[in-house]
């Protein structure tokens, strides 16, 4: 599931946080890296268990319009397309989807606010009015399709879903974006009829033929190597660095730099020019607009030296 690009970050913000304290151990990172890698996977979760709770209050709104006092003729016959969804009962009823989830505590009882803003919105969209105005019955593909559309729609930039995201788990915002597009995966495999499975926490799990080095072993090392040369490292940038006052330099850049020296040290395998510009590439997220040339030119003098 998690890709070089992501390992790095993950790497990135453990190296930022003993930047900050320097008496966190070893054993104490690669904790908080493991939490940090798993809860990617969690969030993945978390966001496609939505889809029963959505479709339930969609449901709930129509049984609460045709029991008004006075309901119209369209509220008396609703268009039930959406209720009706297969992609809701076939992950509701997944036994290993539904125990996940359990063991997680992973739920969105005590959110039917945002599960009201949700709906809204999306009943308020072009894709949602197309998909239905299609009379036909329904489809895995098609709802599967309008799930897809829901995903890459509704849950960026959701002031409301980052407020509870931030409360969940202290990596689920900045991950947001990844976890989502695996959810648009699985809407993919379920329209080919694919039953659902957990993705392996690592893209080398993917990978049957064994010819990929272990991700877990690639982040691991990383992190490792960074630790363990940081105050060789932090010298060898002061020595490059006109008038260094380490109290100057953003501290974001220093961990980013001090982990493209790691890589470059452990992994002589990749090109320096990929370790260079993924570094650069994470600063522009996650630094100040200055950073992307001042991480770039330091890293390549002391990866090339």
């Amino acid at each position: 599931m998690l890709n070089r690009r992501i390992l790095r970050i993950k790497a990135f913000k453990a190296i930022y946080s003993f930047t900050e304290n320097q008496s966190a151990s070893l054993k104490e990172l690669e904790a908080q890296l493991d939490r940090s890698l798993e809860s990617t996977r969690d969030l993945y979760l978390f966001l496609l268990s939505c889809i029963q709770p959505l479709t339930e209050e969609a449901i709930n709104r129509i049984e609460a319009a045709r029991g008004k006092f006075n309901p119209t003729e369209e509220e008396l016959h609703p268009n039930m397309k959406f209720t009706t969804n297969l992609i809701a009962p076939l992950l509701g009823s997944d036994p290993d989807l539904q125990k996940l989830l359990q063991k997680k505590k992973l739920s969105w009882d005590q959110y039917d606010v945002l599960l009201r803003h949700l709906y809204e919105s999306i009943r308020s969209k072009d894709y949602f009015a197309e998909y239905l105005s299609n009379g036909n019955p329904n489809t895995l593909k098609e709802d599967a399709e309008l799930w897809v559309k829901i995903f890459e729609n509704e849950f960026e930039d959701n002031a409301d879903l980052e407020s509870i995201l931030e409360d969940l788990s202290i990596w689920w915002n900045d991950d947001l974006a990844y976890a989502l597009s695996w959810c648009c995966r699985t809407m993919d495999q379920l329209a080919k009829g694919k039953t659902w499975n957990l993705p392996p926490l690592f893209m080398s799990d993917l990978d049957k033929s064994g010819s990929k080095d272990s991700d877990k072993a690639f982040v691991v090392k990383l992190l490792r190597t960074a630790v363990n040369g940081f105050d060789r490292y932090i010298s060898e940038i002061a020595a490059i660095t006109p008038k260094w006052d380490r109290s100057r330099i953003c501290v974001t850049d220093l961990a980013l730099i001090v982990c493209g020296m790691a890589e470059a040290e452990a992994f002589d395998n990749i090109a320096p020019r990929v370790t260079i510009n993924e570094y650069v590439e994470i600063s522009k997220f996650y630094s100040t607009p200055e950073s992307r040339a001042f991480v770039n030119g330091i890293l390549d003098k002391l990866i090339n030296k």
